[in-house]
């Protein structure tokens, strides 16, 4: 079933992502060409998925009559999904950038800057993120929730507890004895933040109440923070050709991780506890939280 709903939500978001981007064959060709390369390298779609998913159990949530865990995600929030995932593959174009990670491999493809040199990759990713707020502008929904949608992306990506700010703080932890505190703020924004986001903007988008969004919050948090613990774990114990992006980078780079500071299994065992965590907060939900709790149990069991 989650093998279903996995295909089924990549399947959504690519077809939203192919007709809300620029044709490659649009003038100016080589920044719509750069941006498709990296947006079609073939990711998993996660943070799409986990829109169209909280969008589909408050969605069947709201009907209390139904027992069942089947339904369709509100018409639309596949567009929500797609400037998610835009703003993923930006944070992903910028990442390998030589200033920053300098990474040569992306999901198994040689990385934007490789293959387009660094001032058109930095510009590429300046541009998925202006696309993605232009889709959310345009977002078929009511003002309130448009609004809403787009201040919490535009919060989960930003500098206060946001992407950025995580970005910003892992480099200068580079090099350093990492502590608790440190490697809490940079999973938490760096990784976690545009997870949450995406679940609770899905939620927004299907009518999800002040009660509701405080629990996808929670759950979005969880299972962000447990996402990025076996990443880091799967640095370590996996080939650059398992991951598709070069491994053991965060080792050589001495960054601030789990394992450096806990061990693998410790860390694993971390994973594990958030996950049931994220999975005990959406107990109210009932049958309509299986495909939400399902996903947050698959996000640990890469390690396997």
């Amino acid at each position: 079933m989650l093998k279903k709903v996995l295909e089924q939500g990549r399947e959504a978001a690519d077809i939203a992502l192919e007709e809300l981007l620029p044709p490659a064959s649009q003038y100016p060709t080589s920044i719509h060409q750069a941006m498709r390369h990296s947006v079609f390298a073939g990711g998993k779609r996660l943070r799409p998925i986990l829109c169209m998913e909280s969008g589909r159990m408050i969605t069947l949530a709201a009907k209390s009559h139904t027992k069942s865990s089947a339904g369709s995600p509100p018409p639309g929030i596949e567009q929500v999904g797609a400037a998610l995932e835009m703003l993923h593959t930006y944070s992903l174009i910028h990442d390998d950038l030589p200033a920053l990670d300098n990474d040569d491999l992306r999901r198994g493809r040689p990385t934007s800057h490789k293959v387009f040199g660094e001032a058109i990759a930095i510009l590429a990713g300046d541009a998925l993120q202006t696309q993605a707020y232009e889709v959310l502008a345009q977002l078929i929904c009511s003002a309130e929730a448009r609004v809403a949608i787009i201040r919490e992306i535009a919060r989960a990506t930003g500098t206060i507890d946001g992407m950025i700010g995580g970005q910003v703080v892992d480099l200068e932890a580079e090099h350093q004895k990492p502590d608790l505190a440190t490697l809490e703020y940079i999973h938490g924004s760096k990784t976690a933040a545009l997870i949450t986001a995406s679940v609770v903007s899905g939620g927004i988008f299907a009518g999800a109440t002040t009660p509701d969004i405080a629990h996808l919050r929670t759950y979005g948090q969880s299972i962000g923070l447990a996402f990025q613990i076996v990443d880091d774990v799967l640095d370590v114990t996996q080939t650059s050709e398992q991951l598709g992006k070069t491994a053991g980078k965060d080792t050589a780079a001495e960054k601030a991780t789990y394992p450096a500071l806990f061990g693998i299994e410790e860390s694993l065992r971390k994973a594990d506890v958030l996950v049931e965590k994220a999975c005990a907060e959406l107990n109210q939900y009932g049958p309509a939280a299986s495909t939400l709790k399902d996903l947050a149990h698959y996000l640990v069991e890469r390690k396997k």
